[in-house]
């Protein structure tokens, strides 16, 4: 059993008040007043509990089940501080699991696998993104690793891993690396015991929305073969795309890759990430760390994670058939994502490596040369990339929306039928987010379910969508007046429309009561609609599925209370 190492107070704050630094400075401007909309994190003052995040939409469940959890959670805790409270969790709570699961080594080596976990390019390129649920499954996967080898040690899983992998399932791609971790540790990890068939129950539970939505969505979960070229690990700067993952980016999208990956600083990452992880190697090999340390699933995850990204970087044409045959195949076509699970075993071999270094320099070095090492091996994931301070260098900046969304929201209310959103493109660019793109958040912000553009335009390249009624209503804006625009419309359920005046594309007329009209926004209220209500075999088979998924949050605290009741009168007695 992989057990914390028992060291004095002050380490474990000085590691804490570490952590805490880097988080600031890595996002910087997000923590400010504001929402942080960057690419797919869009984030709104009071998501609405409605069909779509609940896996019952017309759409593939992409955001099932985080933005459900989103949705419940701002009734609690407002949106704004709850995207910020999320934010500095995932770096914090990512490093005090990643901080238990490295071998016994000093400060300084612990020092610097929290700098190496926190500062790289998946975690500055995602933020970017906006991936935040991948994020959560980044942070939650030591804590997996650390559940799953003392489940195997004891025989008994800690109430903790269960919400781990929770936390850990909040998407598909964060799901599936979840899944591997915890079945792989629970598999080859140290211990007799093997519970992998409750382990893989576990998994099943805990992604039961959106894996139950997914066979809802079958017919539909085919994606476009192009995307899979477009989507695999790509080269940066002067690192082939092979060694760009070895230093953990290779990210398909060059607009969010940091300055500092396209020049010479890549090298100088790739030069010093491989001699700390040869000698940690060569420490591991000779025996230099102790036995409990779950070595073998950490290979293995890291070969996984490697393996997947450089076949995309090799082949991307098999991923593009996968991702067009198989329902669900298209996961597996983002190369650099399921880079995740390469994380552990980097950090940790970096921090045999420096512990190595330190103890030796320690017989040999004067102090001020020891000193001067010791803040080389701790900073530099942070002098070869730089520009991921501040927010990545300012484009994590919070903003608010504009008064037109709130009046809109209002005027709209919850009214019948579903709510159309044009112009029919994704991503927007608006001159009150700094012009930084980001997925258009109108439909977040109102009550009704959205209908909104799932193409995505990428290198000039259209990536077709998969929601057919999408496909529909494109068909029905191509009426000849106003008022059969709006008859059609009608007809597919869609109740009122929502107008992004300063978005460029185009907007059909659309006949209809306006409810809002002003320079940013116009909404419409049409005459007739045929509501669509989902089929009661669906609503039927999300329940269960969301009773299963809640079953293990409900399973993990009243483990929780248990352990912490035991733990009491433990106390008391002694």
């Amino acid at each position: 059993m992989v057990t914390p190492d028992p060291r004095a107070a002050w380490q474990r704050v000085v590691v804490a008040v570490w952590s805490l630094v880097l988080a600031l400075l890595l996002l910087g401007p997000a923590l400010a007043p504001g929402y942080v909309l960057s690419y797919d994190m869009v984030w709104v003052r009071d998501l609405a509990v409605r069909a779509d995040v609940l896996g019952l939409g017309s759409g593939l469940p992409r955001a099932v089940p985080s933005d459900a959890w989103v949705a419940v959670l701002d009734e609690l805790v407002p949106g704004m501080l709850l995207q910020k409270l999320v934010l500095l969790g995932v770096l914090l709570g990512g490093t005090a699991g990643i901080d238990r699961l490295l071998p016994r080594v000093g400060l300084v080596a612990r020092l610097a696998a929290v700098t190496l976990w926190q500062w790289n390019p998946y975690v500055v390129e995602r933020l970017v993104l906006g991936h935040w649920p991948v994020l959560v499954g980044y942070a939650a996967l030591p804590w997996v690793l650390l559940g799953a080898t003392r489940w195997r040690a004891t025989g008994r899983a800690p109430w903790w891993l269960l919400l781990a992998v929770l936390l850990g399932s909040l998407s598909v791609s964060a799901g599936l690396a979840t899944s591997l971790a915890l079945l792989v540790a629970l598999l080859v990890g140290p211990g007799g015991a093997r519970p992998w068939g409750r382990g893989l129950l576990l998994a099943g539970a805990a992604q039961a929305p959106w894996l139950v939505s997914g066979l809802l969505h079958v017919r539909d979960a085919v994606t476009d073969p192009a995307a899979a070229r477009l989507f695999a690990l790509s080269d940066e700067g002067p690192l082939p795309g092979p060694l760009a993952a070895l230093t953990l980016g290779g990210v398909w999208n060059a607009e969010v890759v940091p300055g500092s990956r396209t020049g010479p600083a890549a090298l100088v990452a790739l030069v010093v990430l491989a001699a700390l992880l040869v000698l940690g190697i060569v420490v591991v090999r000779r025996g230099g760390t102790e036995p409990a340390v779950p070595w073998v699933p950490l290979v293995l995850l890291w070969g996984v994670g490697w393996v997947l990204a450089i076949l995309t970087w090799l082949a991307p044409g098999p991923f593009g058939v996968l991702a067009a045959v198989v329902p669900g195949g298209g996961v597996l076509r983002d190369g650099s994502r399921l880079l995740v699970l390469c994380v552990p075993l980097l950090v940790a071999l970096v921090a045999v490596a420096v512990d190595a270094a330190w103890d030796r320099a320690g017989a040999r070095w004067p102090p001020a040369a020891r000193v001067s090492l010791a803040v080389v091996v701790v900073v530099w994931p942070v002098t070869v990339l730089p520009d991921g301070a501040w927010g990545a260098g300012g484009r994590l900046g919070a903003v608010d929306y504009p008064v037109s969304y709130a009046a809109t929201r209002t005027a709209l209310g919850d009214a019948p039928g579903d709510v159309l959103v044009l112009p029919l493109s994704s991503y927007r660019q608006p001159e009150w987010n700094g012009g930084r793109k980001v997925l258009d958040p109108l439909g977040r912000v109102l009550v009704p379910v959205p209908v909104a553009s799932d193409e995505l335009v990428v290198d000039d390249v259209v990536i077709a969508g998969e929601d057919p009624r999408v496909r529909r209503v494109r068909e029905a804006l191509e009426g000849p007046t106003p008022q059969a625009r709006a008859a059609e419309l009608g007809a597919l359920g869609v109740g009122a429309v929502a107008t992004d005046l300063t978005a460029p594309g185009p907007a059909p007329e659309v006949a209809g009561a306006v409810l809002h009209d002003d320079d940013v926004l116009r909404v419409v209220a049409l005459a007739a609609v045929d509501e669509t209500v989902p089929p009661s075999a669906w609503r039927l088979a999300m329940g269960l599925a969301w009773t299963v998924h809640l079953g293990v949050l409900a399973a993990s605290v009243v483990g929780g209370v248990r352990c912490a009741r035991q733990r009491f009168r433990r106390n008391l007695s002694g």
